[in-house]
């Protein structure tokens, strides 16, 4: 398709970056939204099932189509992926029960699934791979727009509105993206002599259903050690040696062992994977930090942390021209990766008396170094391929940031867990009274820093006499939660910091740009 019109390719890219949207903000738009649809629905036991079941379809989904996209051309899948995923949001809107918005969302997963890889692999049909940078780089701002909007609307309409408007609002964007896909993204013909990869695809999907969850759950449901989360990692150990078995005798592999041969194929992928770990002491932890540690509330911390989001916004958009404008990429992946580095190396000796003006300056290095260093990883996996496994490539480098991000969930949730009740033992328990050391155990979980209204609530429930031990408690509380954050934020920064030096064992391959394309073929 590099062969069309640049308009008729900046047409059908709108239509792409409006499906990209449609998918984005409907996952973070939830956010807020998910108390008041619990407290209306029922089932906090069943919370984190509504981010679960999205989370492991859509993981699913992602590597079986960009494989089948590989075979049947990208535009099928689109338009299933927007009929599903609508399918899936107007059903989250109907839901009466806990049990079916989980079984809606995990609808809208499928289609995500479609939809997101199947996106990026796009533009490597259309583009060639020097003009790739700078659309690969609006369609990671994408994401960057979609966390800053979405919450934000969400919680606006929970609070104006009725809640199911969350999942309808932006129905019509649905249906515009779809009417402009069918329309204007041209077909291209089935590749002959491909079979569809049964087997390889559902050991794939076994392993990755018991991995995840797995992972979700150890540490929150069940403990690290009990029965039920060994054996899911070791179904997860056996279905990943069964999946290895079957690609290596599939005519057709869903996800073809031998891309691994390529060196950037796999640096690219590993990167990714410890990215999506890095980024969650970011993205995820510094609200804690500016609710919890620093008292102030979700609107003041909404509006902090948007800094770094927007930071990440244009570093991708800027970061991606570059790559078009110069043809170089390796050492725009190294530098962005080192500036977070040092943006979460920052975050990680903060402390109750930052200035807020230091704090954004924090989190903008933070976002701005994610935003350059994300923009280059999809690229160089397509660069690293041939054109027929453009889809499932692109797909694999989703997948694994996917799972790192997973993984820094169970990883850092448990640092900072261990980490607060470890400070929490140094607190001096002589002070309180016998009646009231059954409750202790109650202030150890960082979660209360964050619910302001139930601290006035317990406060105002206190003794008068019992005030200043109370306001001691919740003093070591917010130094116990700072100690926590601090071994989280530095954790990711390691992380992220081993993503950075393994950018030096990328090799730079040349990119082709369109003029050199058409030079070729004349």
């Amino acid at each position: 398709m590099e062969h069309l019109k640049h308009k008729e390719k900046v047409t059908i890219m709108i239509a792409i970056i409006g499906a990209l949207f449609f998918a984005a903000v409907n996952q973070t738009i939830v956010s807020n939204a998910l108390p008041k649809i619990i407290s209306d629905l029922g089932g906090l036991d069943y919370y984190s099932w509504v981010f679960t079941s999205f989370m492991l379809t859509s993981a699913i989904m992602t590597v079986v189509a960009g494989k089948l996209s590989d075979i049947y051309g990208r535009k099928p899948f689109f338009l299933i992926g927007i009929l599903v995923f609508s399918a899936g949001a107007f059903l989250c809107g109907t839901s009466g029960t806990i049990e079916q918005l989980i079984i809606y969302r995990a609808i809208q997963g499928i289609g995500a699934g479609l939809i997101i890889p199947t996106a990026f692999a796009a533009v490597g049909d259309l583009f060639a791979p020097r003009e790739r940078g700078k659309w690969q780089g609006i369609m990671s701002s994408v994401f960057g727009v979609s966390s800053v909007l979405g919450p934000t609307i969400g919680g606006y309409i929970v609070d104006n509105l009725d809640w199911r408007w969350v999942f309808w609002v932006f129905l019509p964007l649905g249906i515009v993206a779809f009417i402009l896909i069918l329309k204007l993204f041209p077909k291209t013909e089935r590749r002959q002599n491909e079979t569809i990869d049964y087997l390889g695809t559902l050991f794939l999907s076994s392993t990755l259903v018991t991995m995840l969850l797995g992972l979700s759950w150890a540490g929150t449901q069940y403990e690290w050690s009990s029965p039920m989360i060994l054996s899911l990692f070791a179904g997860s150990i056996v279905s990943l040696a069964l999946f290895i078995w079957a690609e290596k005798r599939a005519k057709s592999p869903v996800l073809p062992l031998h891309l691994f041969k390529y060196a950037n194929f796999t640096y690219s992928n590993i990167i990714g994977f410890a990215v999506g770990i890095g980024m969650f002491g970011g993205l995820m932890y510094v609200p804690y930090f500016i609710q919890g540690v620093l008292g102030y509330s979700a609107t003041h911390s909404s509006l902090l942390s948007m800094t770094m989001t927007l930071g990440l916004v244009g570093a991708s958009a800027w970061g991606g021209n570059l790559i078009t404008k110069t043809g170089k990429y390796k050492r725009q992946a190294t530098l962005g990766l080192t500036v977070s580095v040092v943006g979460l190396l920052l975050l990680s000796q903060m402390d109750m008396n930052i200035s807020q003006l230091q704090l954004v300056v924090y989190l903008i290095l933070v976002g701005f170094g994610i935003g350059m260093g994300l923009t280059v990883f999809t690229l160089t996996v397509q660069n690293s391929v041939g054109q027929e496994y453009l889809g499932v490539a692109t797909a694999s480098t989703q997948l694994f940031r996917s799972i790192g991000g997973t993984v820094g969930v169970a990883l850092l949730g448990t640092v900072l867990n261990t980490s607060m009740k470890e400070k929490m033992t140094t607190f001096d328990s002589s002070k309180v009274p016998d009646e009231a050391k059954a409750t202790l155990a109650k202030f150890q979980d960082p979660n209360l820093l964050l619910d302001h209204t139930r601290i006035d609530a317990i406060r105002g429930q206190i003794p008068e006499q019992m005030l200043p031990l109370f306001n001691e408690l919740m003093l070591h509380l917010q130094v116990a939660l700072n100690h926590a954050l601090s071994n989280v934020f530095l954790l990711a920064a390691i992380v992220m910091a081993f993503a950075a030096l393994l950018t030096f064992a990328i090799k730079e391959v040349p990119l082709r740009s369109q003029k050199e394309t058409l030079k070729v073929e004349e």
